[in-house]
């Protein structure tokens, strides 16, 4: 399952911006330096600054020092409003400058001082606003789509991606058969499906568009009989159950199927890696500090896919360990993800990542080019938010390869097996000179002459919100059915 979204981020940083600048203020109104600000609460000009400015939001611990060395109180600083005019200017531009659609363009951000009219400032914010404007103007017709999913990353972060309540569900379905521990079993998979009343039936003719139909009407689960070299056989089982144990209705907008798809997934994954045991697996490993996907993935008996997906849950909640996901397309093409520990996902400007195409220099990408595509392959890249380490592996599917990739920032990096590794790359994105424009030369050549046809994977079709499940063709299921009941 891939967490707070860009729009979230922004919401954050404007109330970081505001106590800056309200602690600024204060500041500034008792005749107080910068230094002197600092002694007061026994820190560094540098850290105080880098608080006004709005870069860092300071704990309540030193929000309580700041307000005694500026003799006001705490509710004081933390009030919504800006403390004059160009203090407002100032917060909206710097919030500005931080958003999705500003960081997009790869420019440099105008630093706010003292020094810059007022008249430049509202030029930035208008100017900016228009872009605004043309972006969400340009993004109409998925529009619902991307926003859909930007919200949705954004619950994701906000919890860790790790939810309570789905993984309290599986440890009582899991215990209501029985289950002593460790990998679930094709067995133990049928048993919760009689346990919740449905009997599963294997059929040569189910809908294309579909990897399994519950009858719930009659208590069936109808799968396909040849099941796909690529796939796990107990997931489309435990997909279909944990709808219905879910209590999911049909979807009433794009926004709730992804949601329930979200849902569905997350409960999938925590019943075939049950949390107790995977995070014992995964706690030993961080012990002796070789946590690695393919063990997790062997242990259990999963995907690598789903052993990925399932750290990023509880590597956070569980392990104190911030944590980024990816899939993506050998076109380049992010197909999912998820992050939680700052790395700069592209992204359009309503904050949505999947149909973006990804920097060449990171690893998902050159995991493309190695030559032996049967081990584990590891990376450092050198970002303008930090260095990130990242393991990636291929894995096939009908539409094309696609590479999984699991990474945490470098300070991290001590716990996972692969650390060694001498691969390092370099990554300026979202500056456009990286890897997405050509070189003047090369533009020059080609510009107005080239004509391609892109080759869109099914999967971001079926993405599109067309219809109450997206994808699937309704007239064909339901016929199905009418030839299978009882």
């Amino acid at each position: 399952m891939a967490c707070m979204t860009d729009t979230v981020d922004d919401d954050l940083a404007a109330d970081a911006l505001t106590l800056g600048r309200r602690i600024r203020a204060a500041r500034v109104q008792r005749g107080m330096t910068l230094e002197a600000l600092a002694a007061a609460i026994d820190r560094a000009p540098s850290q105080v600054s880098t608080i006004e400015n709005g870069n860092r939001e300071p704990r309540l611990p030193q929000l309580r020092a700041i307000a005694t060395a500026l003799g006001v109180t705490v509710d004081d600083l933390l009030a919504p409003e800006a403390p004059d005019e160009r203090a407002a200017l100032e917060i909206a531009v710097e919030r500005a400058q931080r958003g999705t659609v500003f960081n997009a363009l790869g420019i440099d951000p105008v630093r706010v001082s003292k020094a810059v009219p007022d008249a430049t400032l509202r030029a930035i914010l208008a100017l900016h606003q228009e872009v605004e404007r043309l972006h969400r103007e340009r993004a109409a017709t998925p529009e619902e789509a991307r926003r859909a999913n930007a919200e949705l990353r954004a619950t994701m972060r906000a919890r860790d991606n790790y939810f309570a309540e789905l993984e309290a569900i599986a440890a009582d379905l899991l215990a209501a058969v029985g289950h002593a521990g460790g990998p679930v079993s094709q067995q133990t998979v049928a048993d919760m499906a009689d346990h919740l009343g449905f009997s599963l039936h294997y059929v040569g003719d189910l809908p294309h568009s579909t990897r399994s139909v519950t009858d719930k009407r009659n208590g069936r689960i109808y799968l396909p009989t040849e099941q796909s070299a690529s796939r796990d056989s107990r997931s489309p089982i435990l997909q279909a159950f944990a709808s219905q144990l879910l209590g999911h209705d049909e979807p009433r907008n794009y926004a709730e199927f992804l949601r329930q798809r979200i849902e569905t997934n997350y409960l999938t994954a925590a019943l075939l890696l049950p949390e107790k045991d995977a995070v014992a697996v995964l706690t030993e490993a961080k012990n002796f500090r070789r946590i690695s996907m393919e063990d997790l993935r062997d242990a259990f008996a999963v995907s690598y896919e789903t052993a990925a997906h399932r750290f990023t849950n509880l590597a956070t909640a569980r392990l104190g360990i911030p944590v980024h996901f990816m899939k993506v397309h050998e076109s380049g093409t992010i197909i999912k993800a998820y992050e939680n520990d700052s790395v700069a996902f592209p992204s359009d400007a309503l904050g949505a990542i999947e149909g973006t195409p990804v920097c060449r220099s990171w690893t998902a990408r050159t995991v493309f080019d190695v030559e032996d595509r049967f081990s584990p392959y590891y990376q450092y890249t050198d970002t303008p938010r930090g260095t990130f380490w990242c393991t990636s592996r291929i894995e096939k599917a009908k539409e094309g390869d696609y590479s999984v990739s699991v990474g945490v920032p470098f300070e991290h990096v001590k716990w996972f097996r692969g650390r060694e590794t001498p691969h390092r790359a370099l990554s300026r994105c979202p500056d456009e000179s990286c890897c997405r424009r050509p070189s003047g030369a090369l533009a020059e050549r080609w510009e107005g002459q080239a004509w391609p046809a892109a080759r869109t994977p099914t999967s971001l079709l079926a993405a599109l919100p067309t219809g109450t499940f997206p994808g699937v063709d309704t007239t064909e299921v339901y016929d199905f059915l009418e030839r299978h009941q009882p």
